[in-house]
């Protein structure tokens, strides 16, 4: 390990990319603590320590929102927009023609992103300024406008950060964001974890058990998030003039885990939906009928999982196009083995990623609700582990260490992992 990382400080390049990563990241974690103009920081921060909701919600941000800081609505917007872009590419051809256009295509569905996180963002912080009005210094038109421009502006800078991150510095910009808001979270924690223990709320054994419980979600993840259902392809041998080509054997990856995270986003974002509409309604029953969807009740959860399940499926067919993959092995003269090219090839990998992709929603499912599990297990509260947050870090992680392992492996024989 210390000769991997010797390897590491030897090459130039890839020495400056992690410093300039560093330093970005440094740059987010002080724009968390810069406040937002014309808001009372105690009443937000009491408002997000009576509820596991907005607590989640903060810790997504590192902190920031809580602080109700210019980066408090974190890079949240842009990731609604790349999924809605994504989506729209199936429906709308023009979005569907860039795809298919290389970089010039991507740099065009880049820009329209931009500008759709604009909008999001500017929308998403007018509703944050509506609903936390009373910790608003001077409620009124002038003042919400104020908070809604620095908030997208907060947004928008953490974008231009993001990307910056990706040209210059080592891994997914925007993941790394995400991944650095996430793991600023851990002191805190454990800071958390010490004060239970010194009140007497908790036992050592409580948190030997979070431990255990937390390393063994760790490697599960980790196994889950690199397995694949490798599908074996051969290639007719065809001959050329005095050439031959083809005649060798391939696979194709098909992923366990192929929607990642974006299931959980969506089922969290339609339950959240009823309990929002709720706080803009004074009326007893609609508060009555919230508080069953509230985080964490019975309904909730089974809910939860139930939508888990659907949109894995759902963002797995408009993602992994089937039809496309079985015409692509057609044209080049591949075929798996002991089935015909066309419709039958289509039908097997059909098969075949229903399949797995229910192993994979049974697991996403059980990711997400877990911290409830956790926290009836341990008796601890408050300590978020699990879900959305487990799945980024452990994804994060393992893709940033491959793209360090590649540039590693160019310049000497042996990587950062074996």
């Amino acid at each position: 390990m210390l000769g991997a990382l010797a390897n590491i400080y030897r090459i130039p390049e890839l020495r400056q990319k992690i410093f300039f990563t560093l330093i970005m990241f440094a740059v987010f974690r002080m724009g968390t603590h810069i406040p937002v103009p014309g808001v009372n920081p105690a009443v937000i921060e009491q408002l997000f320590n009576s509820g596991n909701l907005f607590g989640l919600l903060d810790m997504f941000s590192g902190g920031a929102l809580s602080k109700f800081s210019v980066f408090a609505m974190s890079i949240t917007p842009y990731i609604n927009a790349s999924i809605i872009i994504q989506l729209l590419t199936v429906v709308i051809p023009k979005l569907e023609e860039w795809s298919k256009e290389g970089q010039e295509g991507h740099k065009k569905t880049t820009q329209v992103t931009r500008y759709l996180t604009i909008a999001l963002a500017f929308l998403q912080a007018i509703g944050m300024s509506i609903g936390l009005k009373d910790a608003i210094l001077n409620p009124g038109i002038t003042s919400i406008l104020i908070i809604a421009i620095t908030l997208t502006a907060g947004t928008v800078f953490l974008m231009w950060v993001g990307e910056q991150i990706t040209a210059m510095g080592v891994g997914n910009g925007i993941s790394l964001i995400i991944f650095a808001g996430i793991v600023a979270a851990l002191p805190k924690n454990i800071g958390t974890l010490y004060k239970y223990l010194q009140a007497g709320t908790i036992s050592g054994f409580n948190i030997v058990l979070f431990i255990l419980i937390a390393l063994a979600m760790v490697v599960f993840v980790v196994m889950i998030h690199v397995a694949h259902r490798r599908i074996p392809i051969s290639y007719a041998k065809r001959v050329v003039g005095q050439r031959s080509y083809g005649g060798h054997s391939s696979h194709i990856p098909l992923k366990v885990d192929q929607a990642g995270v974006i299931p959980i986003i969506f089922a969290s974002s339609v339950l959240m939906f009823p309990v929002t509409i709720a706080q803009f309604i004074d009326v007893p029953w609609v508060k009555q009928v919230a508080g069953y969807f509230a985080w964490g009740t019975p309904l909730q959860t089974s809910l939860y999982a139930l939508l888990i399940i659907f949109f894995t499926y759902f963002y797995t067919a408009v993602t992994v196009k089937i039809s496309d993959m079985a015409e692509n092995l057609k044209k080049y003269g591949g075929f798996i083995p002991g089935i015909r090219p066309g419709k039958p090839t289509e039908d097997y990998l059909d098969h075949v990623l229903t399949r797995i992709t229910l192993a994979g929603a049974f697991f996403l499912a059980f990711i997400a609700i877990l911290p409830n599990m956790v926290a009836g297990a341990t008796h601890i509260e408050g300590v978020y582990f699990g879900g959305t947050a487990l799945l980024i870090v452990v994804g994060v992680a393992l893709d940033t260490m491959k793209q360090i392992e590649a540039m590693i492996v160019m310049r000497h024989y042996q990587g950062f992992m074996k």
